[in-house]
């Protein structure tokens, strides 16, 4: 039995090489964010610090925003992107991690215009609606549909966030759009600036229901500053939920690791958003992938505690792997012996037909040239069982092969001498 030990321990350490090479991740991954030093920027820096934690080497690329984050990752040039809510997604193969945060619509303008609370009634403004390829220029123009304002009410111009702040502040523009969490660096630069408004918006809940992607949320008095208090009353604006996508083929181990790192960075309460609301498998408007819908509405199991992550992040698929193995190649490998066992039998069972029909020839009372006949292939058939080569625990089938053609030959022996 040494033997079929040796075997069953080679195949199965076979077969977890196997599964360990196939289950071990690439370090390396990149994600789409947007400009340097903007909402998403920020946010994927964070994402490079928690990963680092484990080896893994996030690169962040940047980009003009989600508009070209969705095409990067279409193109599989990248691995994972940040996507601004109500951003279309033209693979059908992309999957999302989760909703992981909200991102409010923020119009602030110059101080002394006096605006109508009803964006439907704005005329003769100059608008900054967000450069091209980003997020907050796809949605500003579903927001125009959905208010039914015409694009040329007001004129439009193309800026980045920080430009749009500074245009506001020298008066070159009359207001700016933005989709970007509340905190975002460059909106504090506008909190709080004597030039600077925060404008709010009447019926924002009708316009979040004509924006199939849209929510409301409920901005705090002092959620922004308490010193001047802004907003000086609780202001309900319309929020997007940014998603992180990934490719269809991204590693498991690393599907599980960013969900992971979701859960870290997105879970805690914020002026908007209540603890563990993110990250979400609602509202993500994409297929979510089922081990991070697993861990979302889950959370980890214990192996977490105290296997490294790609080992941790895979062990029901390990297991899987592996239960080909347990109940399949194992009952195998114990059938091998008999088997093997009956294979050495045959080498001798092949020949006892012969023997029959020699007996069955001998009950036809046959002539003596038959008897002649009949012995002289029994001898034959004697000197190829004695050269039926097998392991000693299976020539006993062999010597009572040969007895039995050695009593025929003894029957053959009598009928002669009768």
């Amino acid at each position: 039995m040494k033997i079929w030990t040796l075997l069953a321990a080679i195949v199965l350490g076979t077969g977890l090489v196997l599964v360990f090479l196939q289950l071990h991740p690439p370090k390396t991954l990149r994600i789409a964010a947007g400009p340097a030093g903007g909402a998403y920027d920020q946010v994927a820096k964070r994402y490079v610090e928690e990963l680092a934690s484990d080896g893994i080497t996030l690169e962040v690329i940047e980009t003009a925003g989600s508009v070209e984050n969705e095409q990067l990752l279409a193109e599989r040039q990248v691995d994972a992107a940040l996507l601004q809510g109500g951003i279309s997604v033209t693979d059908p193969e992309v999957e999302a991690i989760g909703a992981i945060f909200f991102e409010p619509m923020i119009f602030l303008a110059r101080s002394e215009l006096t605006l109508p609370g009803n964006p439907a009634l704005w005329r003769g403004l100059k608008i900054n609606g967000g450069r091209p390829g980003s997020g907050t220029a796809a949605a500003y123009v579903d927001f125009l549909a959905a208010i039914e304002l015409d694009l040329l009410a007001n004129q439009t111009v193309a800026i980045g966030y920080d430009d749009a702040i500074s245009a506001l502040i020298a008066d070159e523009i009359d207001v700016a759009v933005f989709v970007a969490p509340i905190d975002a660096p460059y909106l504090q630069r506008a909190y709080g600036h004597p030039d600077i408004q925060f404008v709010p918006l009447d019926h924002s809940n009708a316009i979040a229901r004509r924006l199939a992607y849209a929510t409301t949320v409920t901005v705090p008095t002092g959620a922004v500053s308490l010193d001047p208090v802004i907003p000086p009353e609780p202001q309900s604006i319309l929020a997007l939920e940014a998603r992180l996508a990934i490719t269809p083929d991204l590693h498991p181990a690393l599907v599980n690791r960013l969900t992971m790192a979701a859960k870290a960075l997105h879970a805690s309460r914020d002026i908007i958003t209540d603890p563990d609301a993110f990250p979400s498998i609602d509202g993500t408007d994409l297929p979510v992938n089922n081990a991070a819908r697993q861990l979302i509405t889950e959370g980890p199991s214990t192996w977490h505690d105290w296997l490294p992550y790609w080992m941790a992040a895979q062990v029901n698929r390990t297991l899987l792997l592996l239960l080909p193995i347990l109940f399949i190649v194992v009952p195998m490998l114990r059938a091998l012996p008999g088997i093997y066992a009956y294979i050495m039998g045959w080498k001798v069972w092949q020949h006892y037909p012969d023997i029959r029909a020699i007996e069955d020839e001998l009950d036809e009372n046959p002539s003596a040239e038959d008897l002649e006949r009949m012995d002289a292939e029994l001898v034959e058939l004697d000197d190829r069982l004695s050269k039926v080569r097998l392991p000693a625990a299976y020539r006993q089938a062999a010597y009572h092969a040969r007895m039995h053609v050695e009593l025929v030959r003894k029957r053959i022996d009598g009928m002669r001498a009768a």
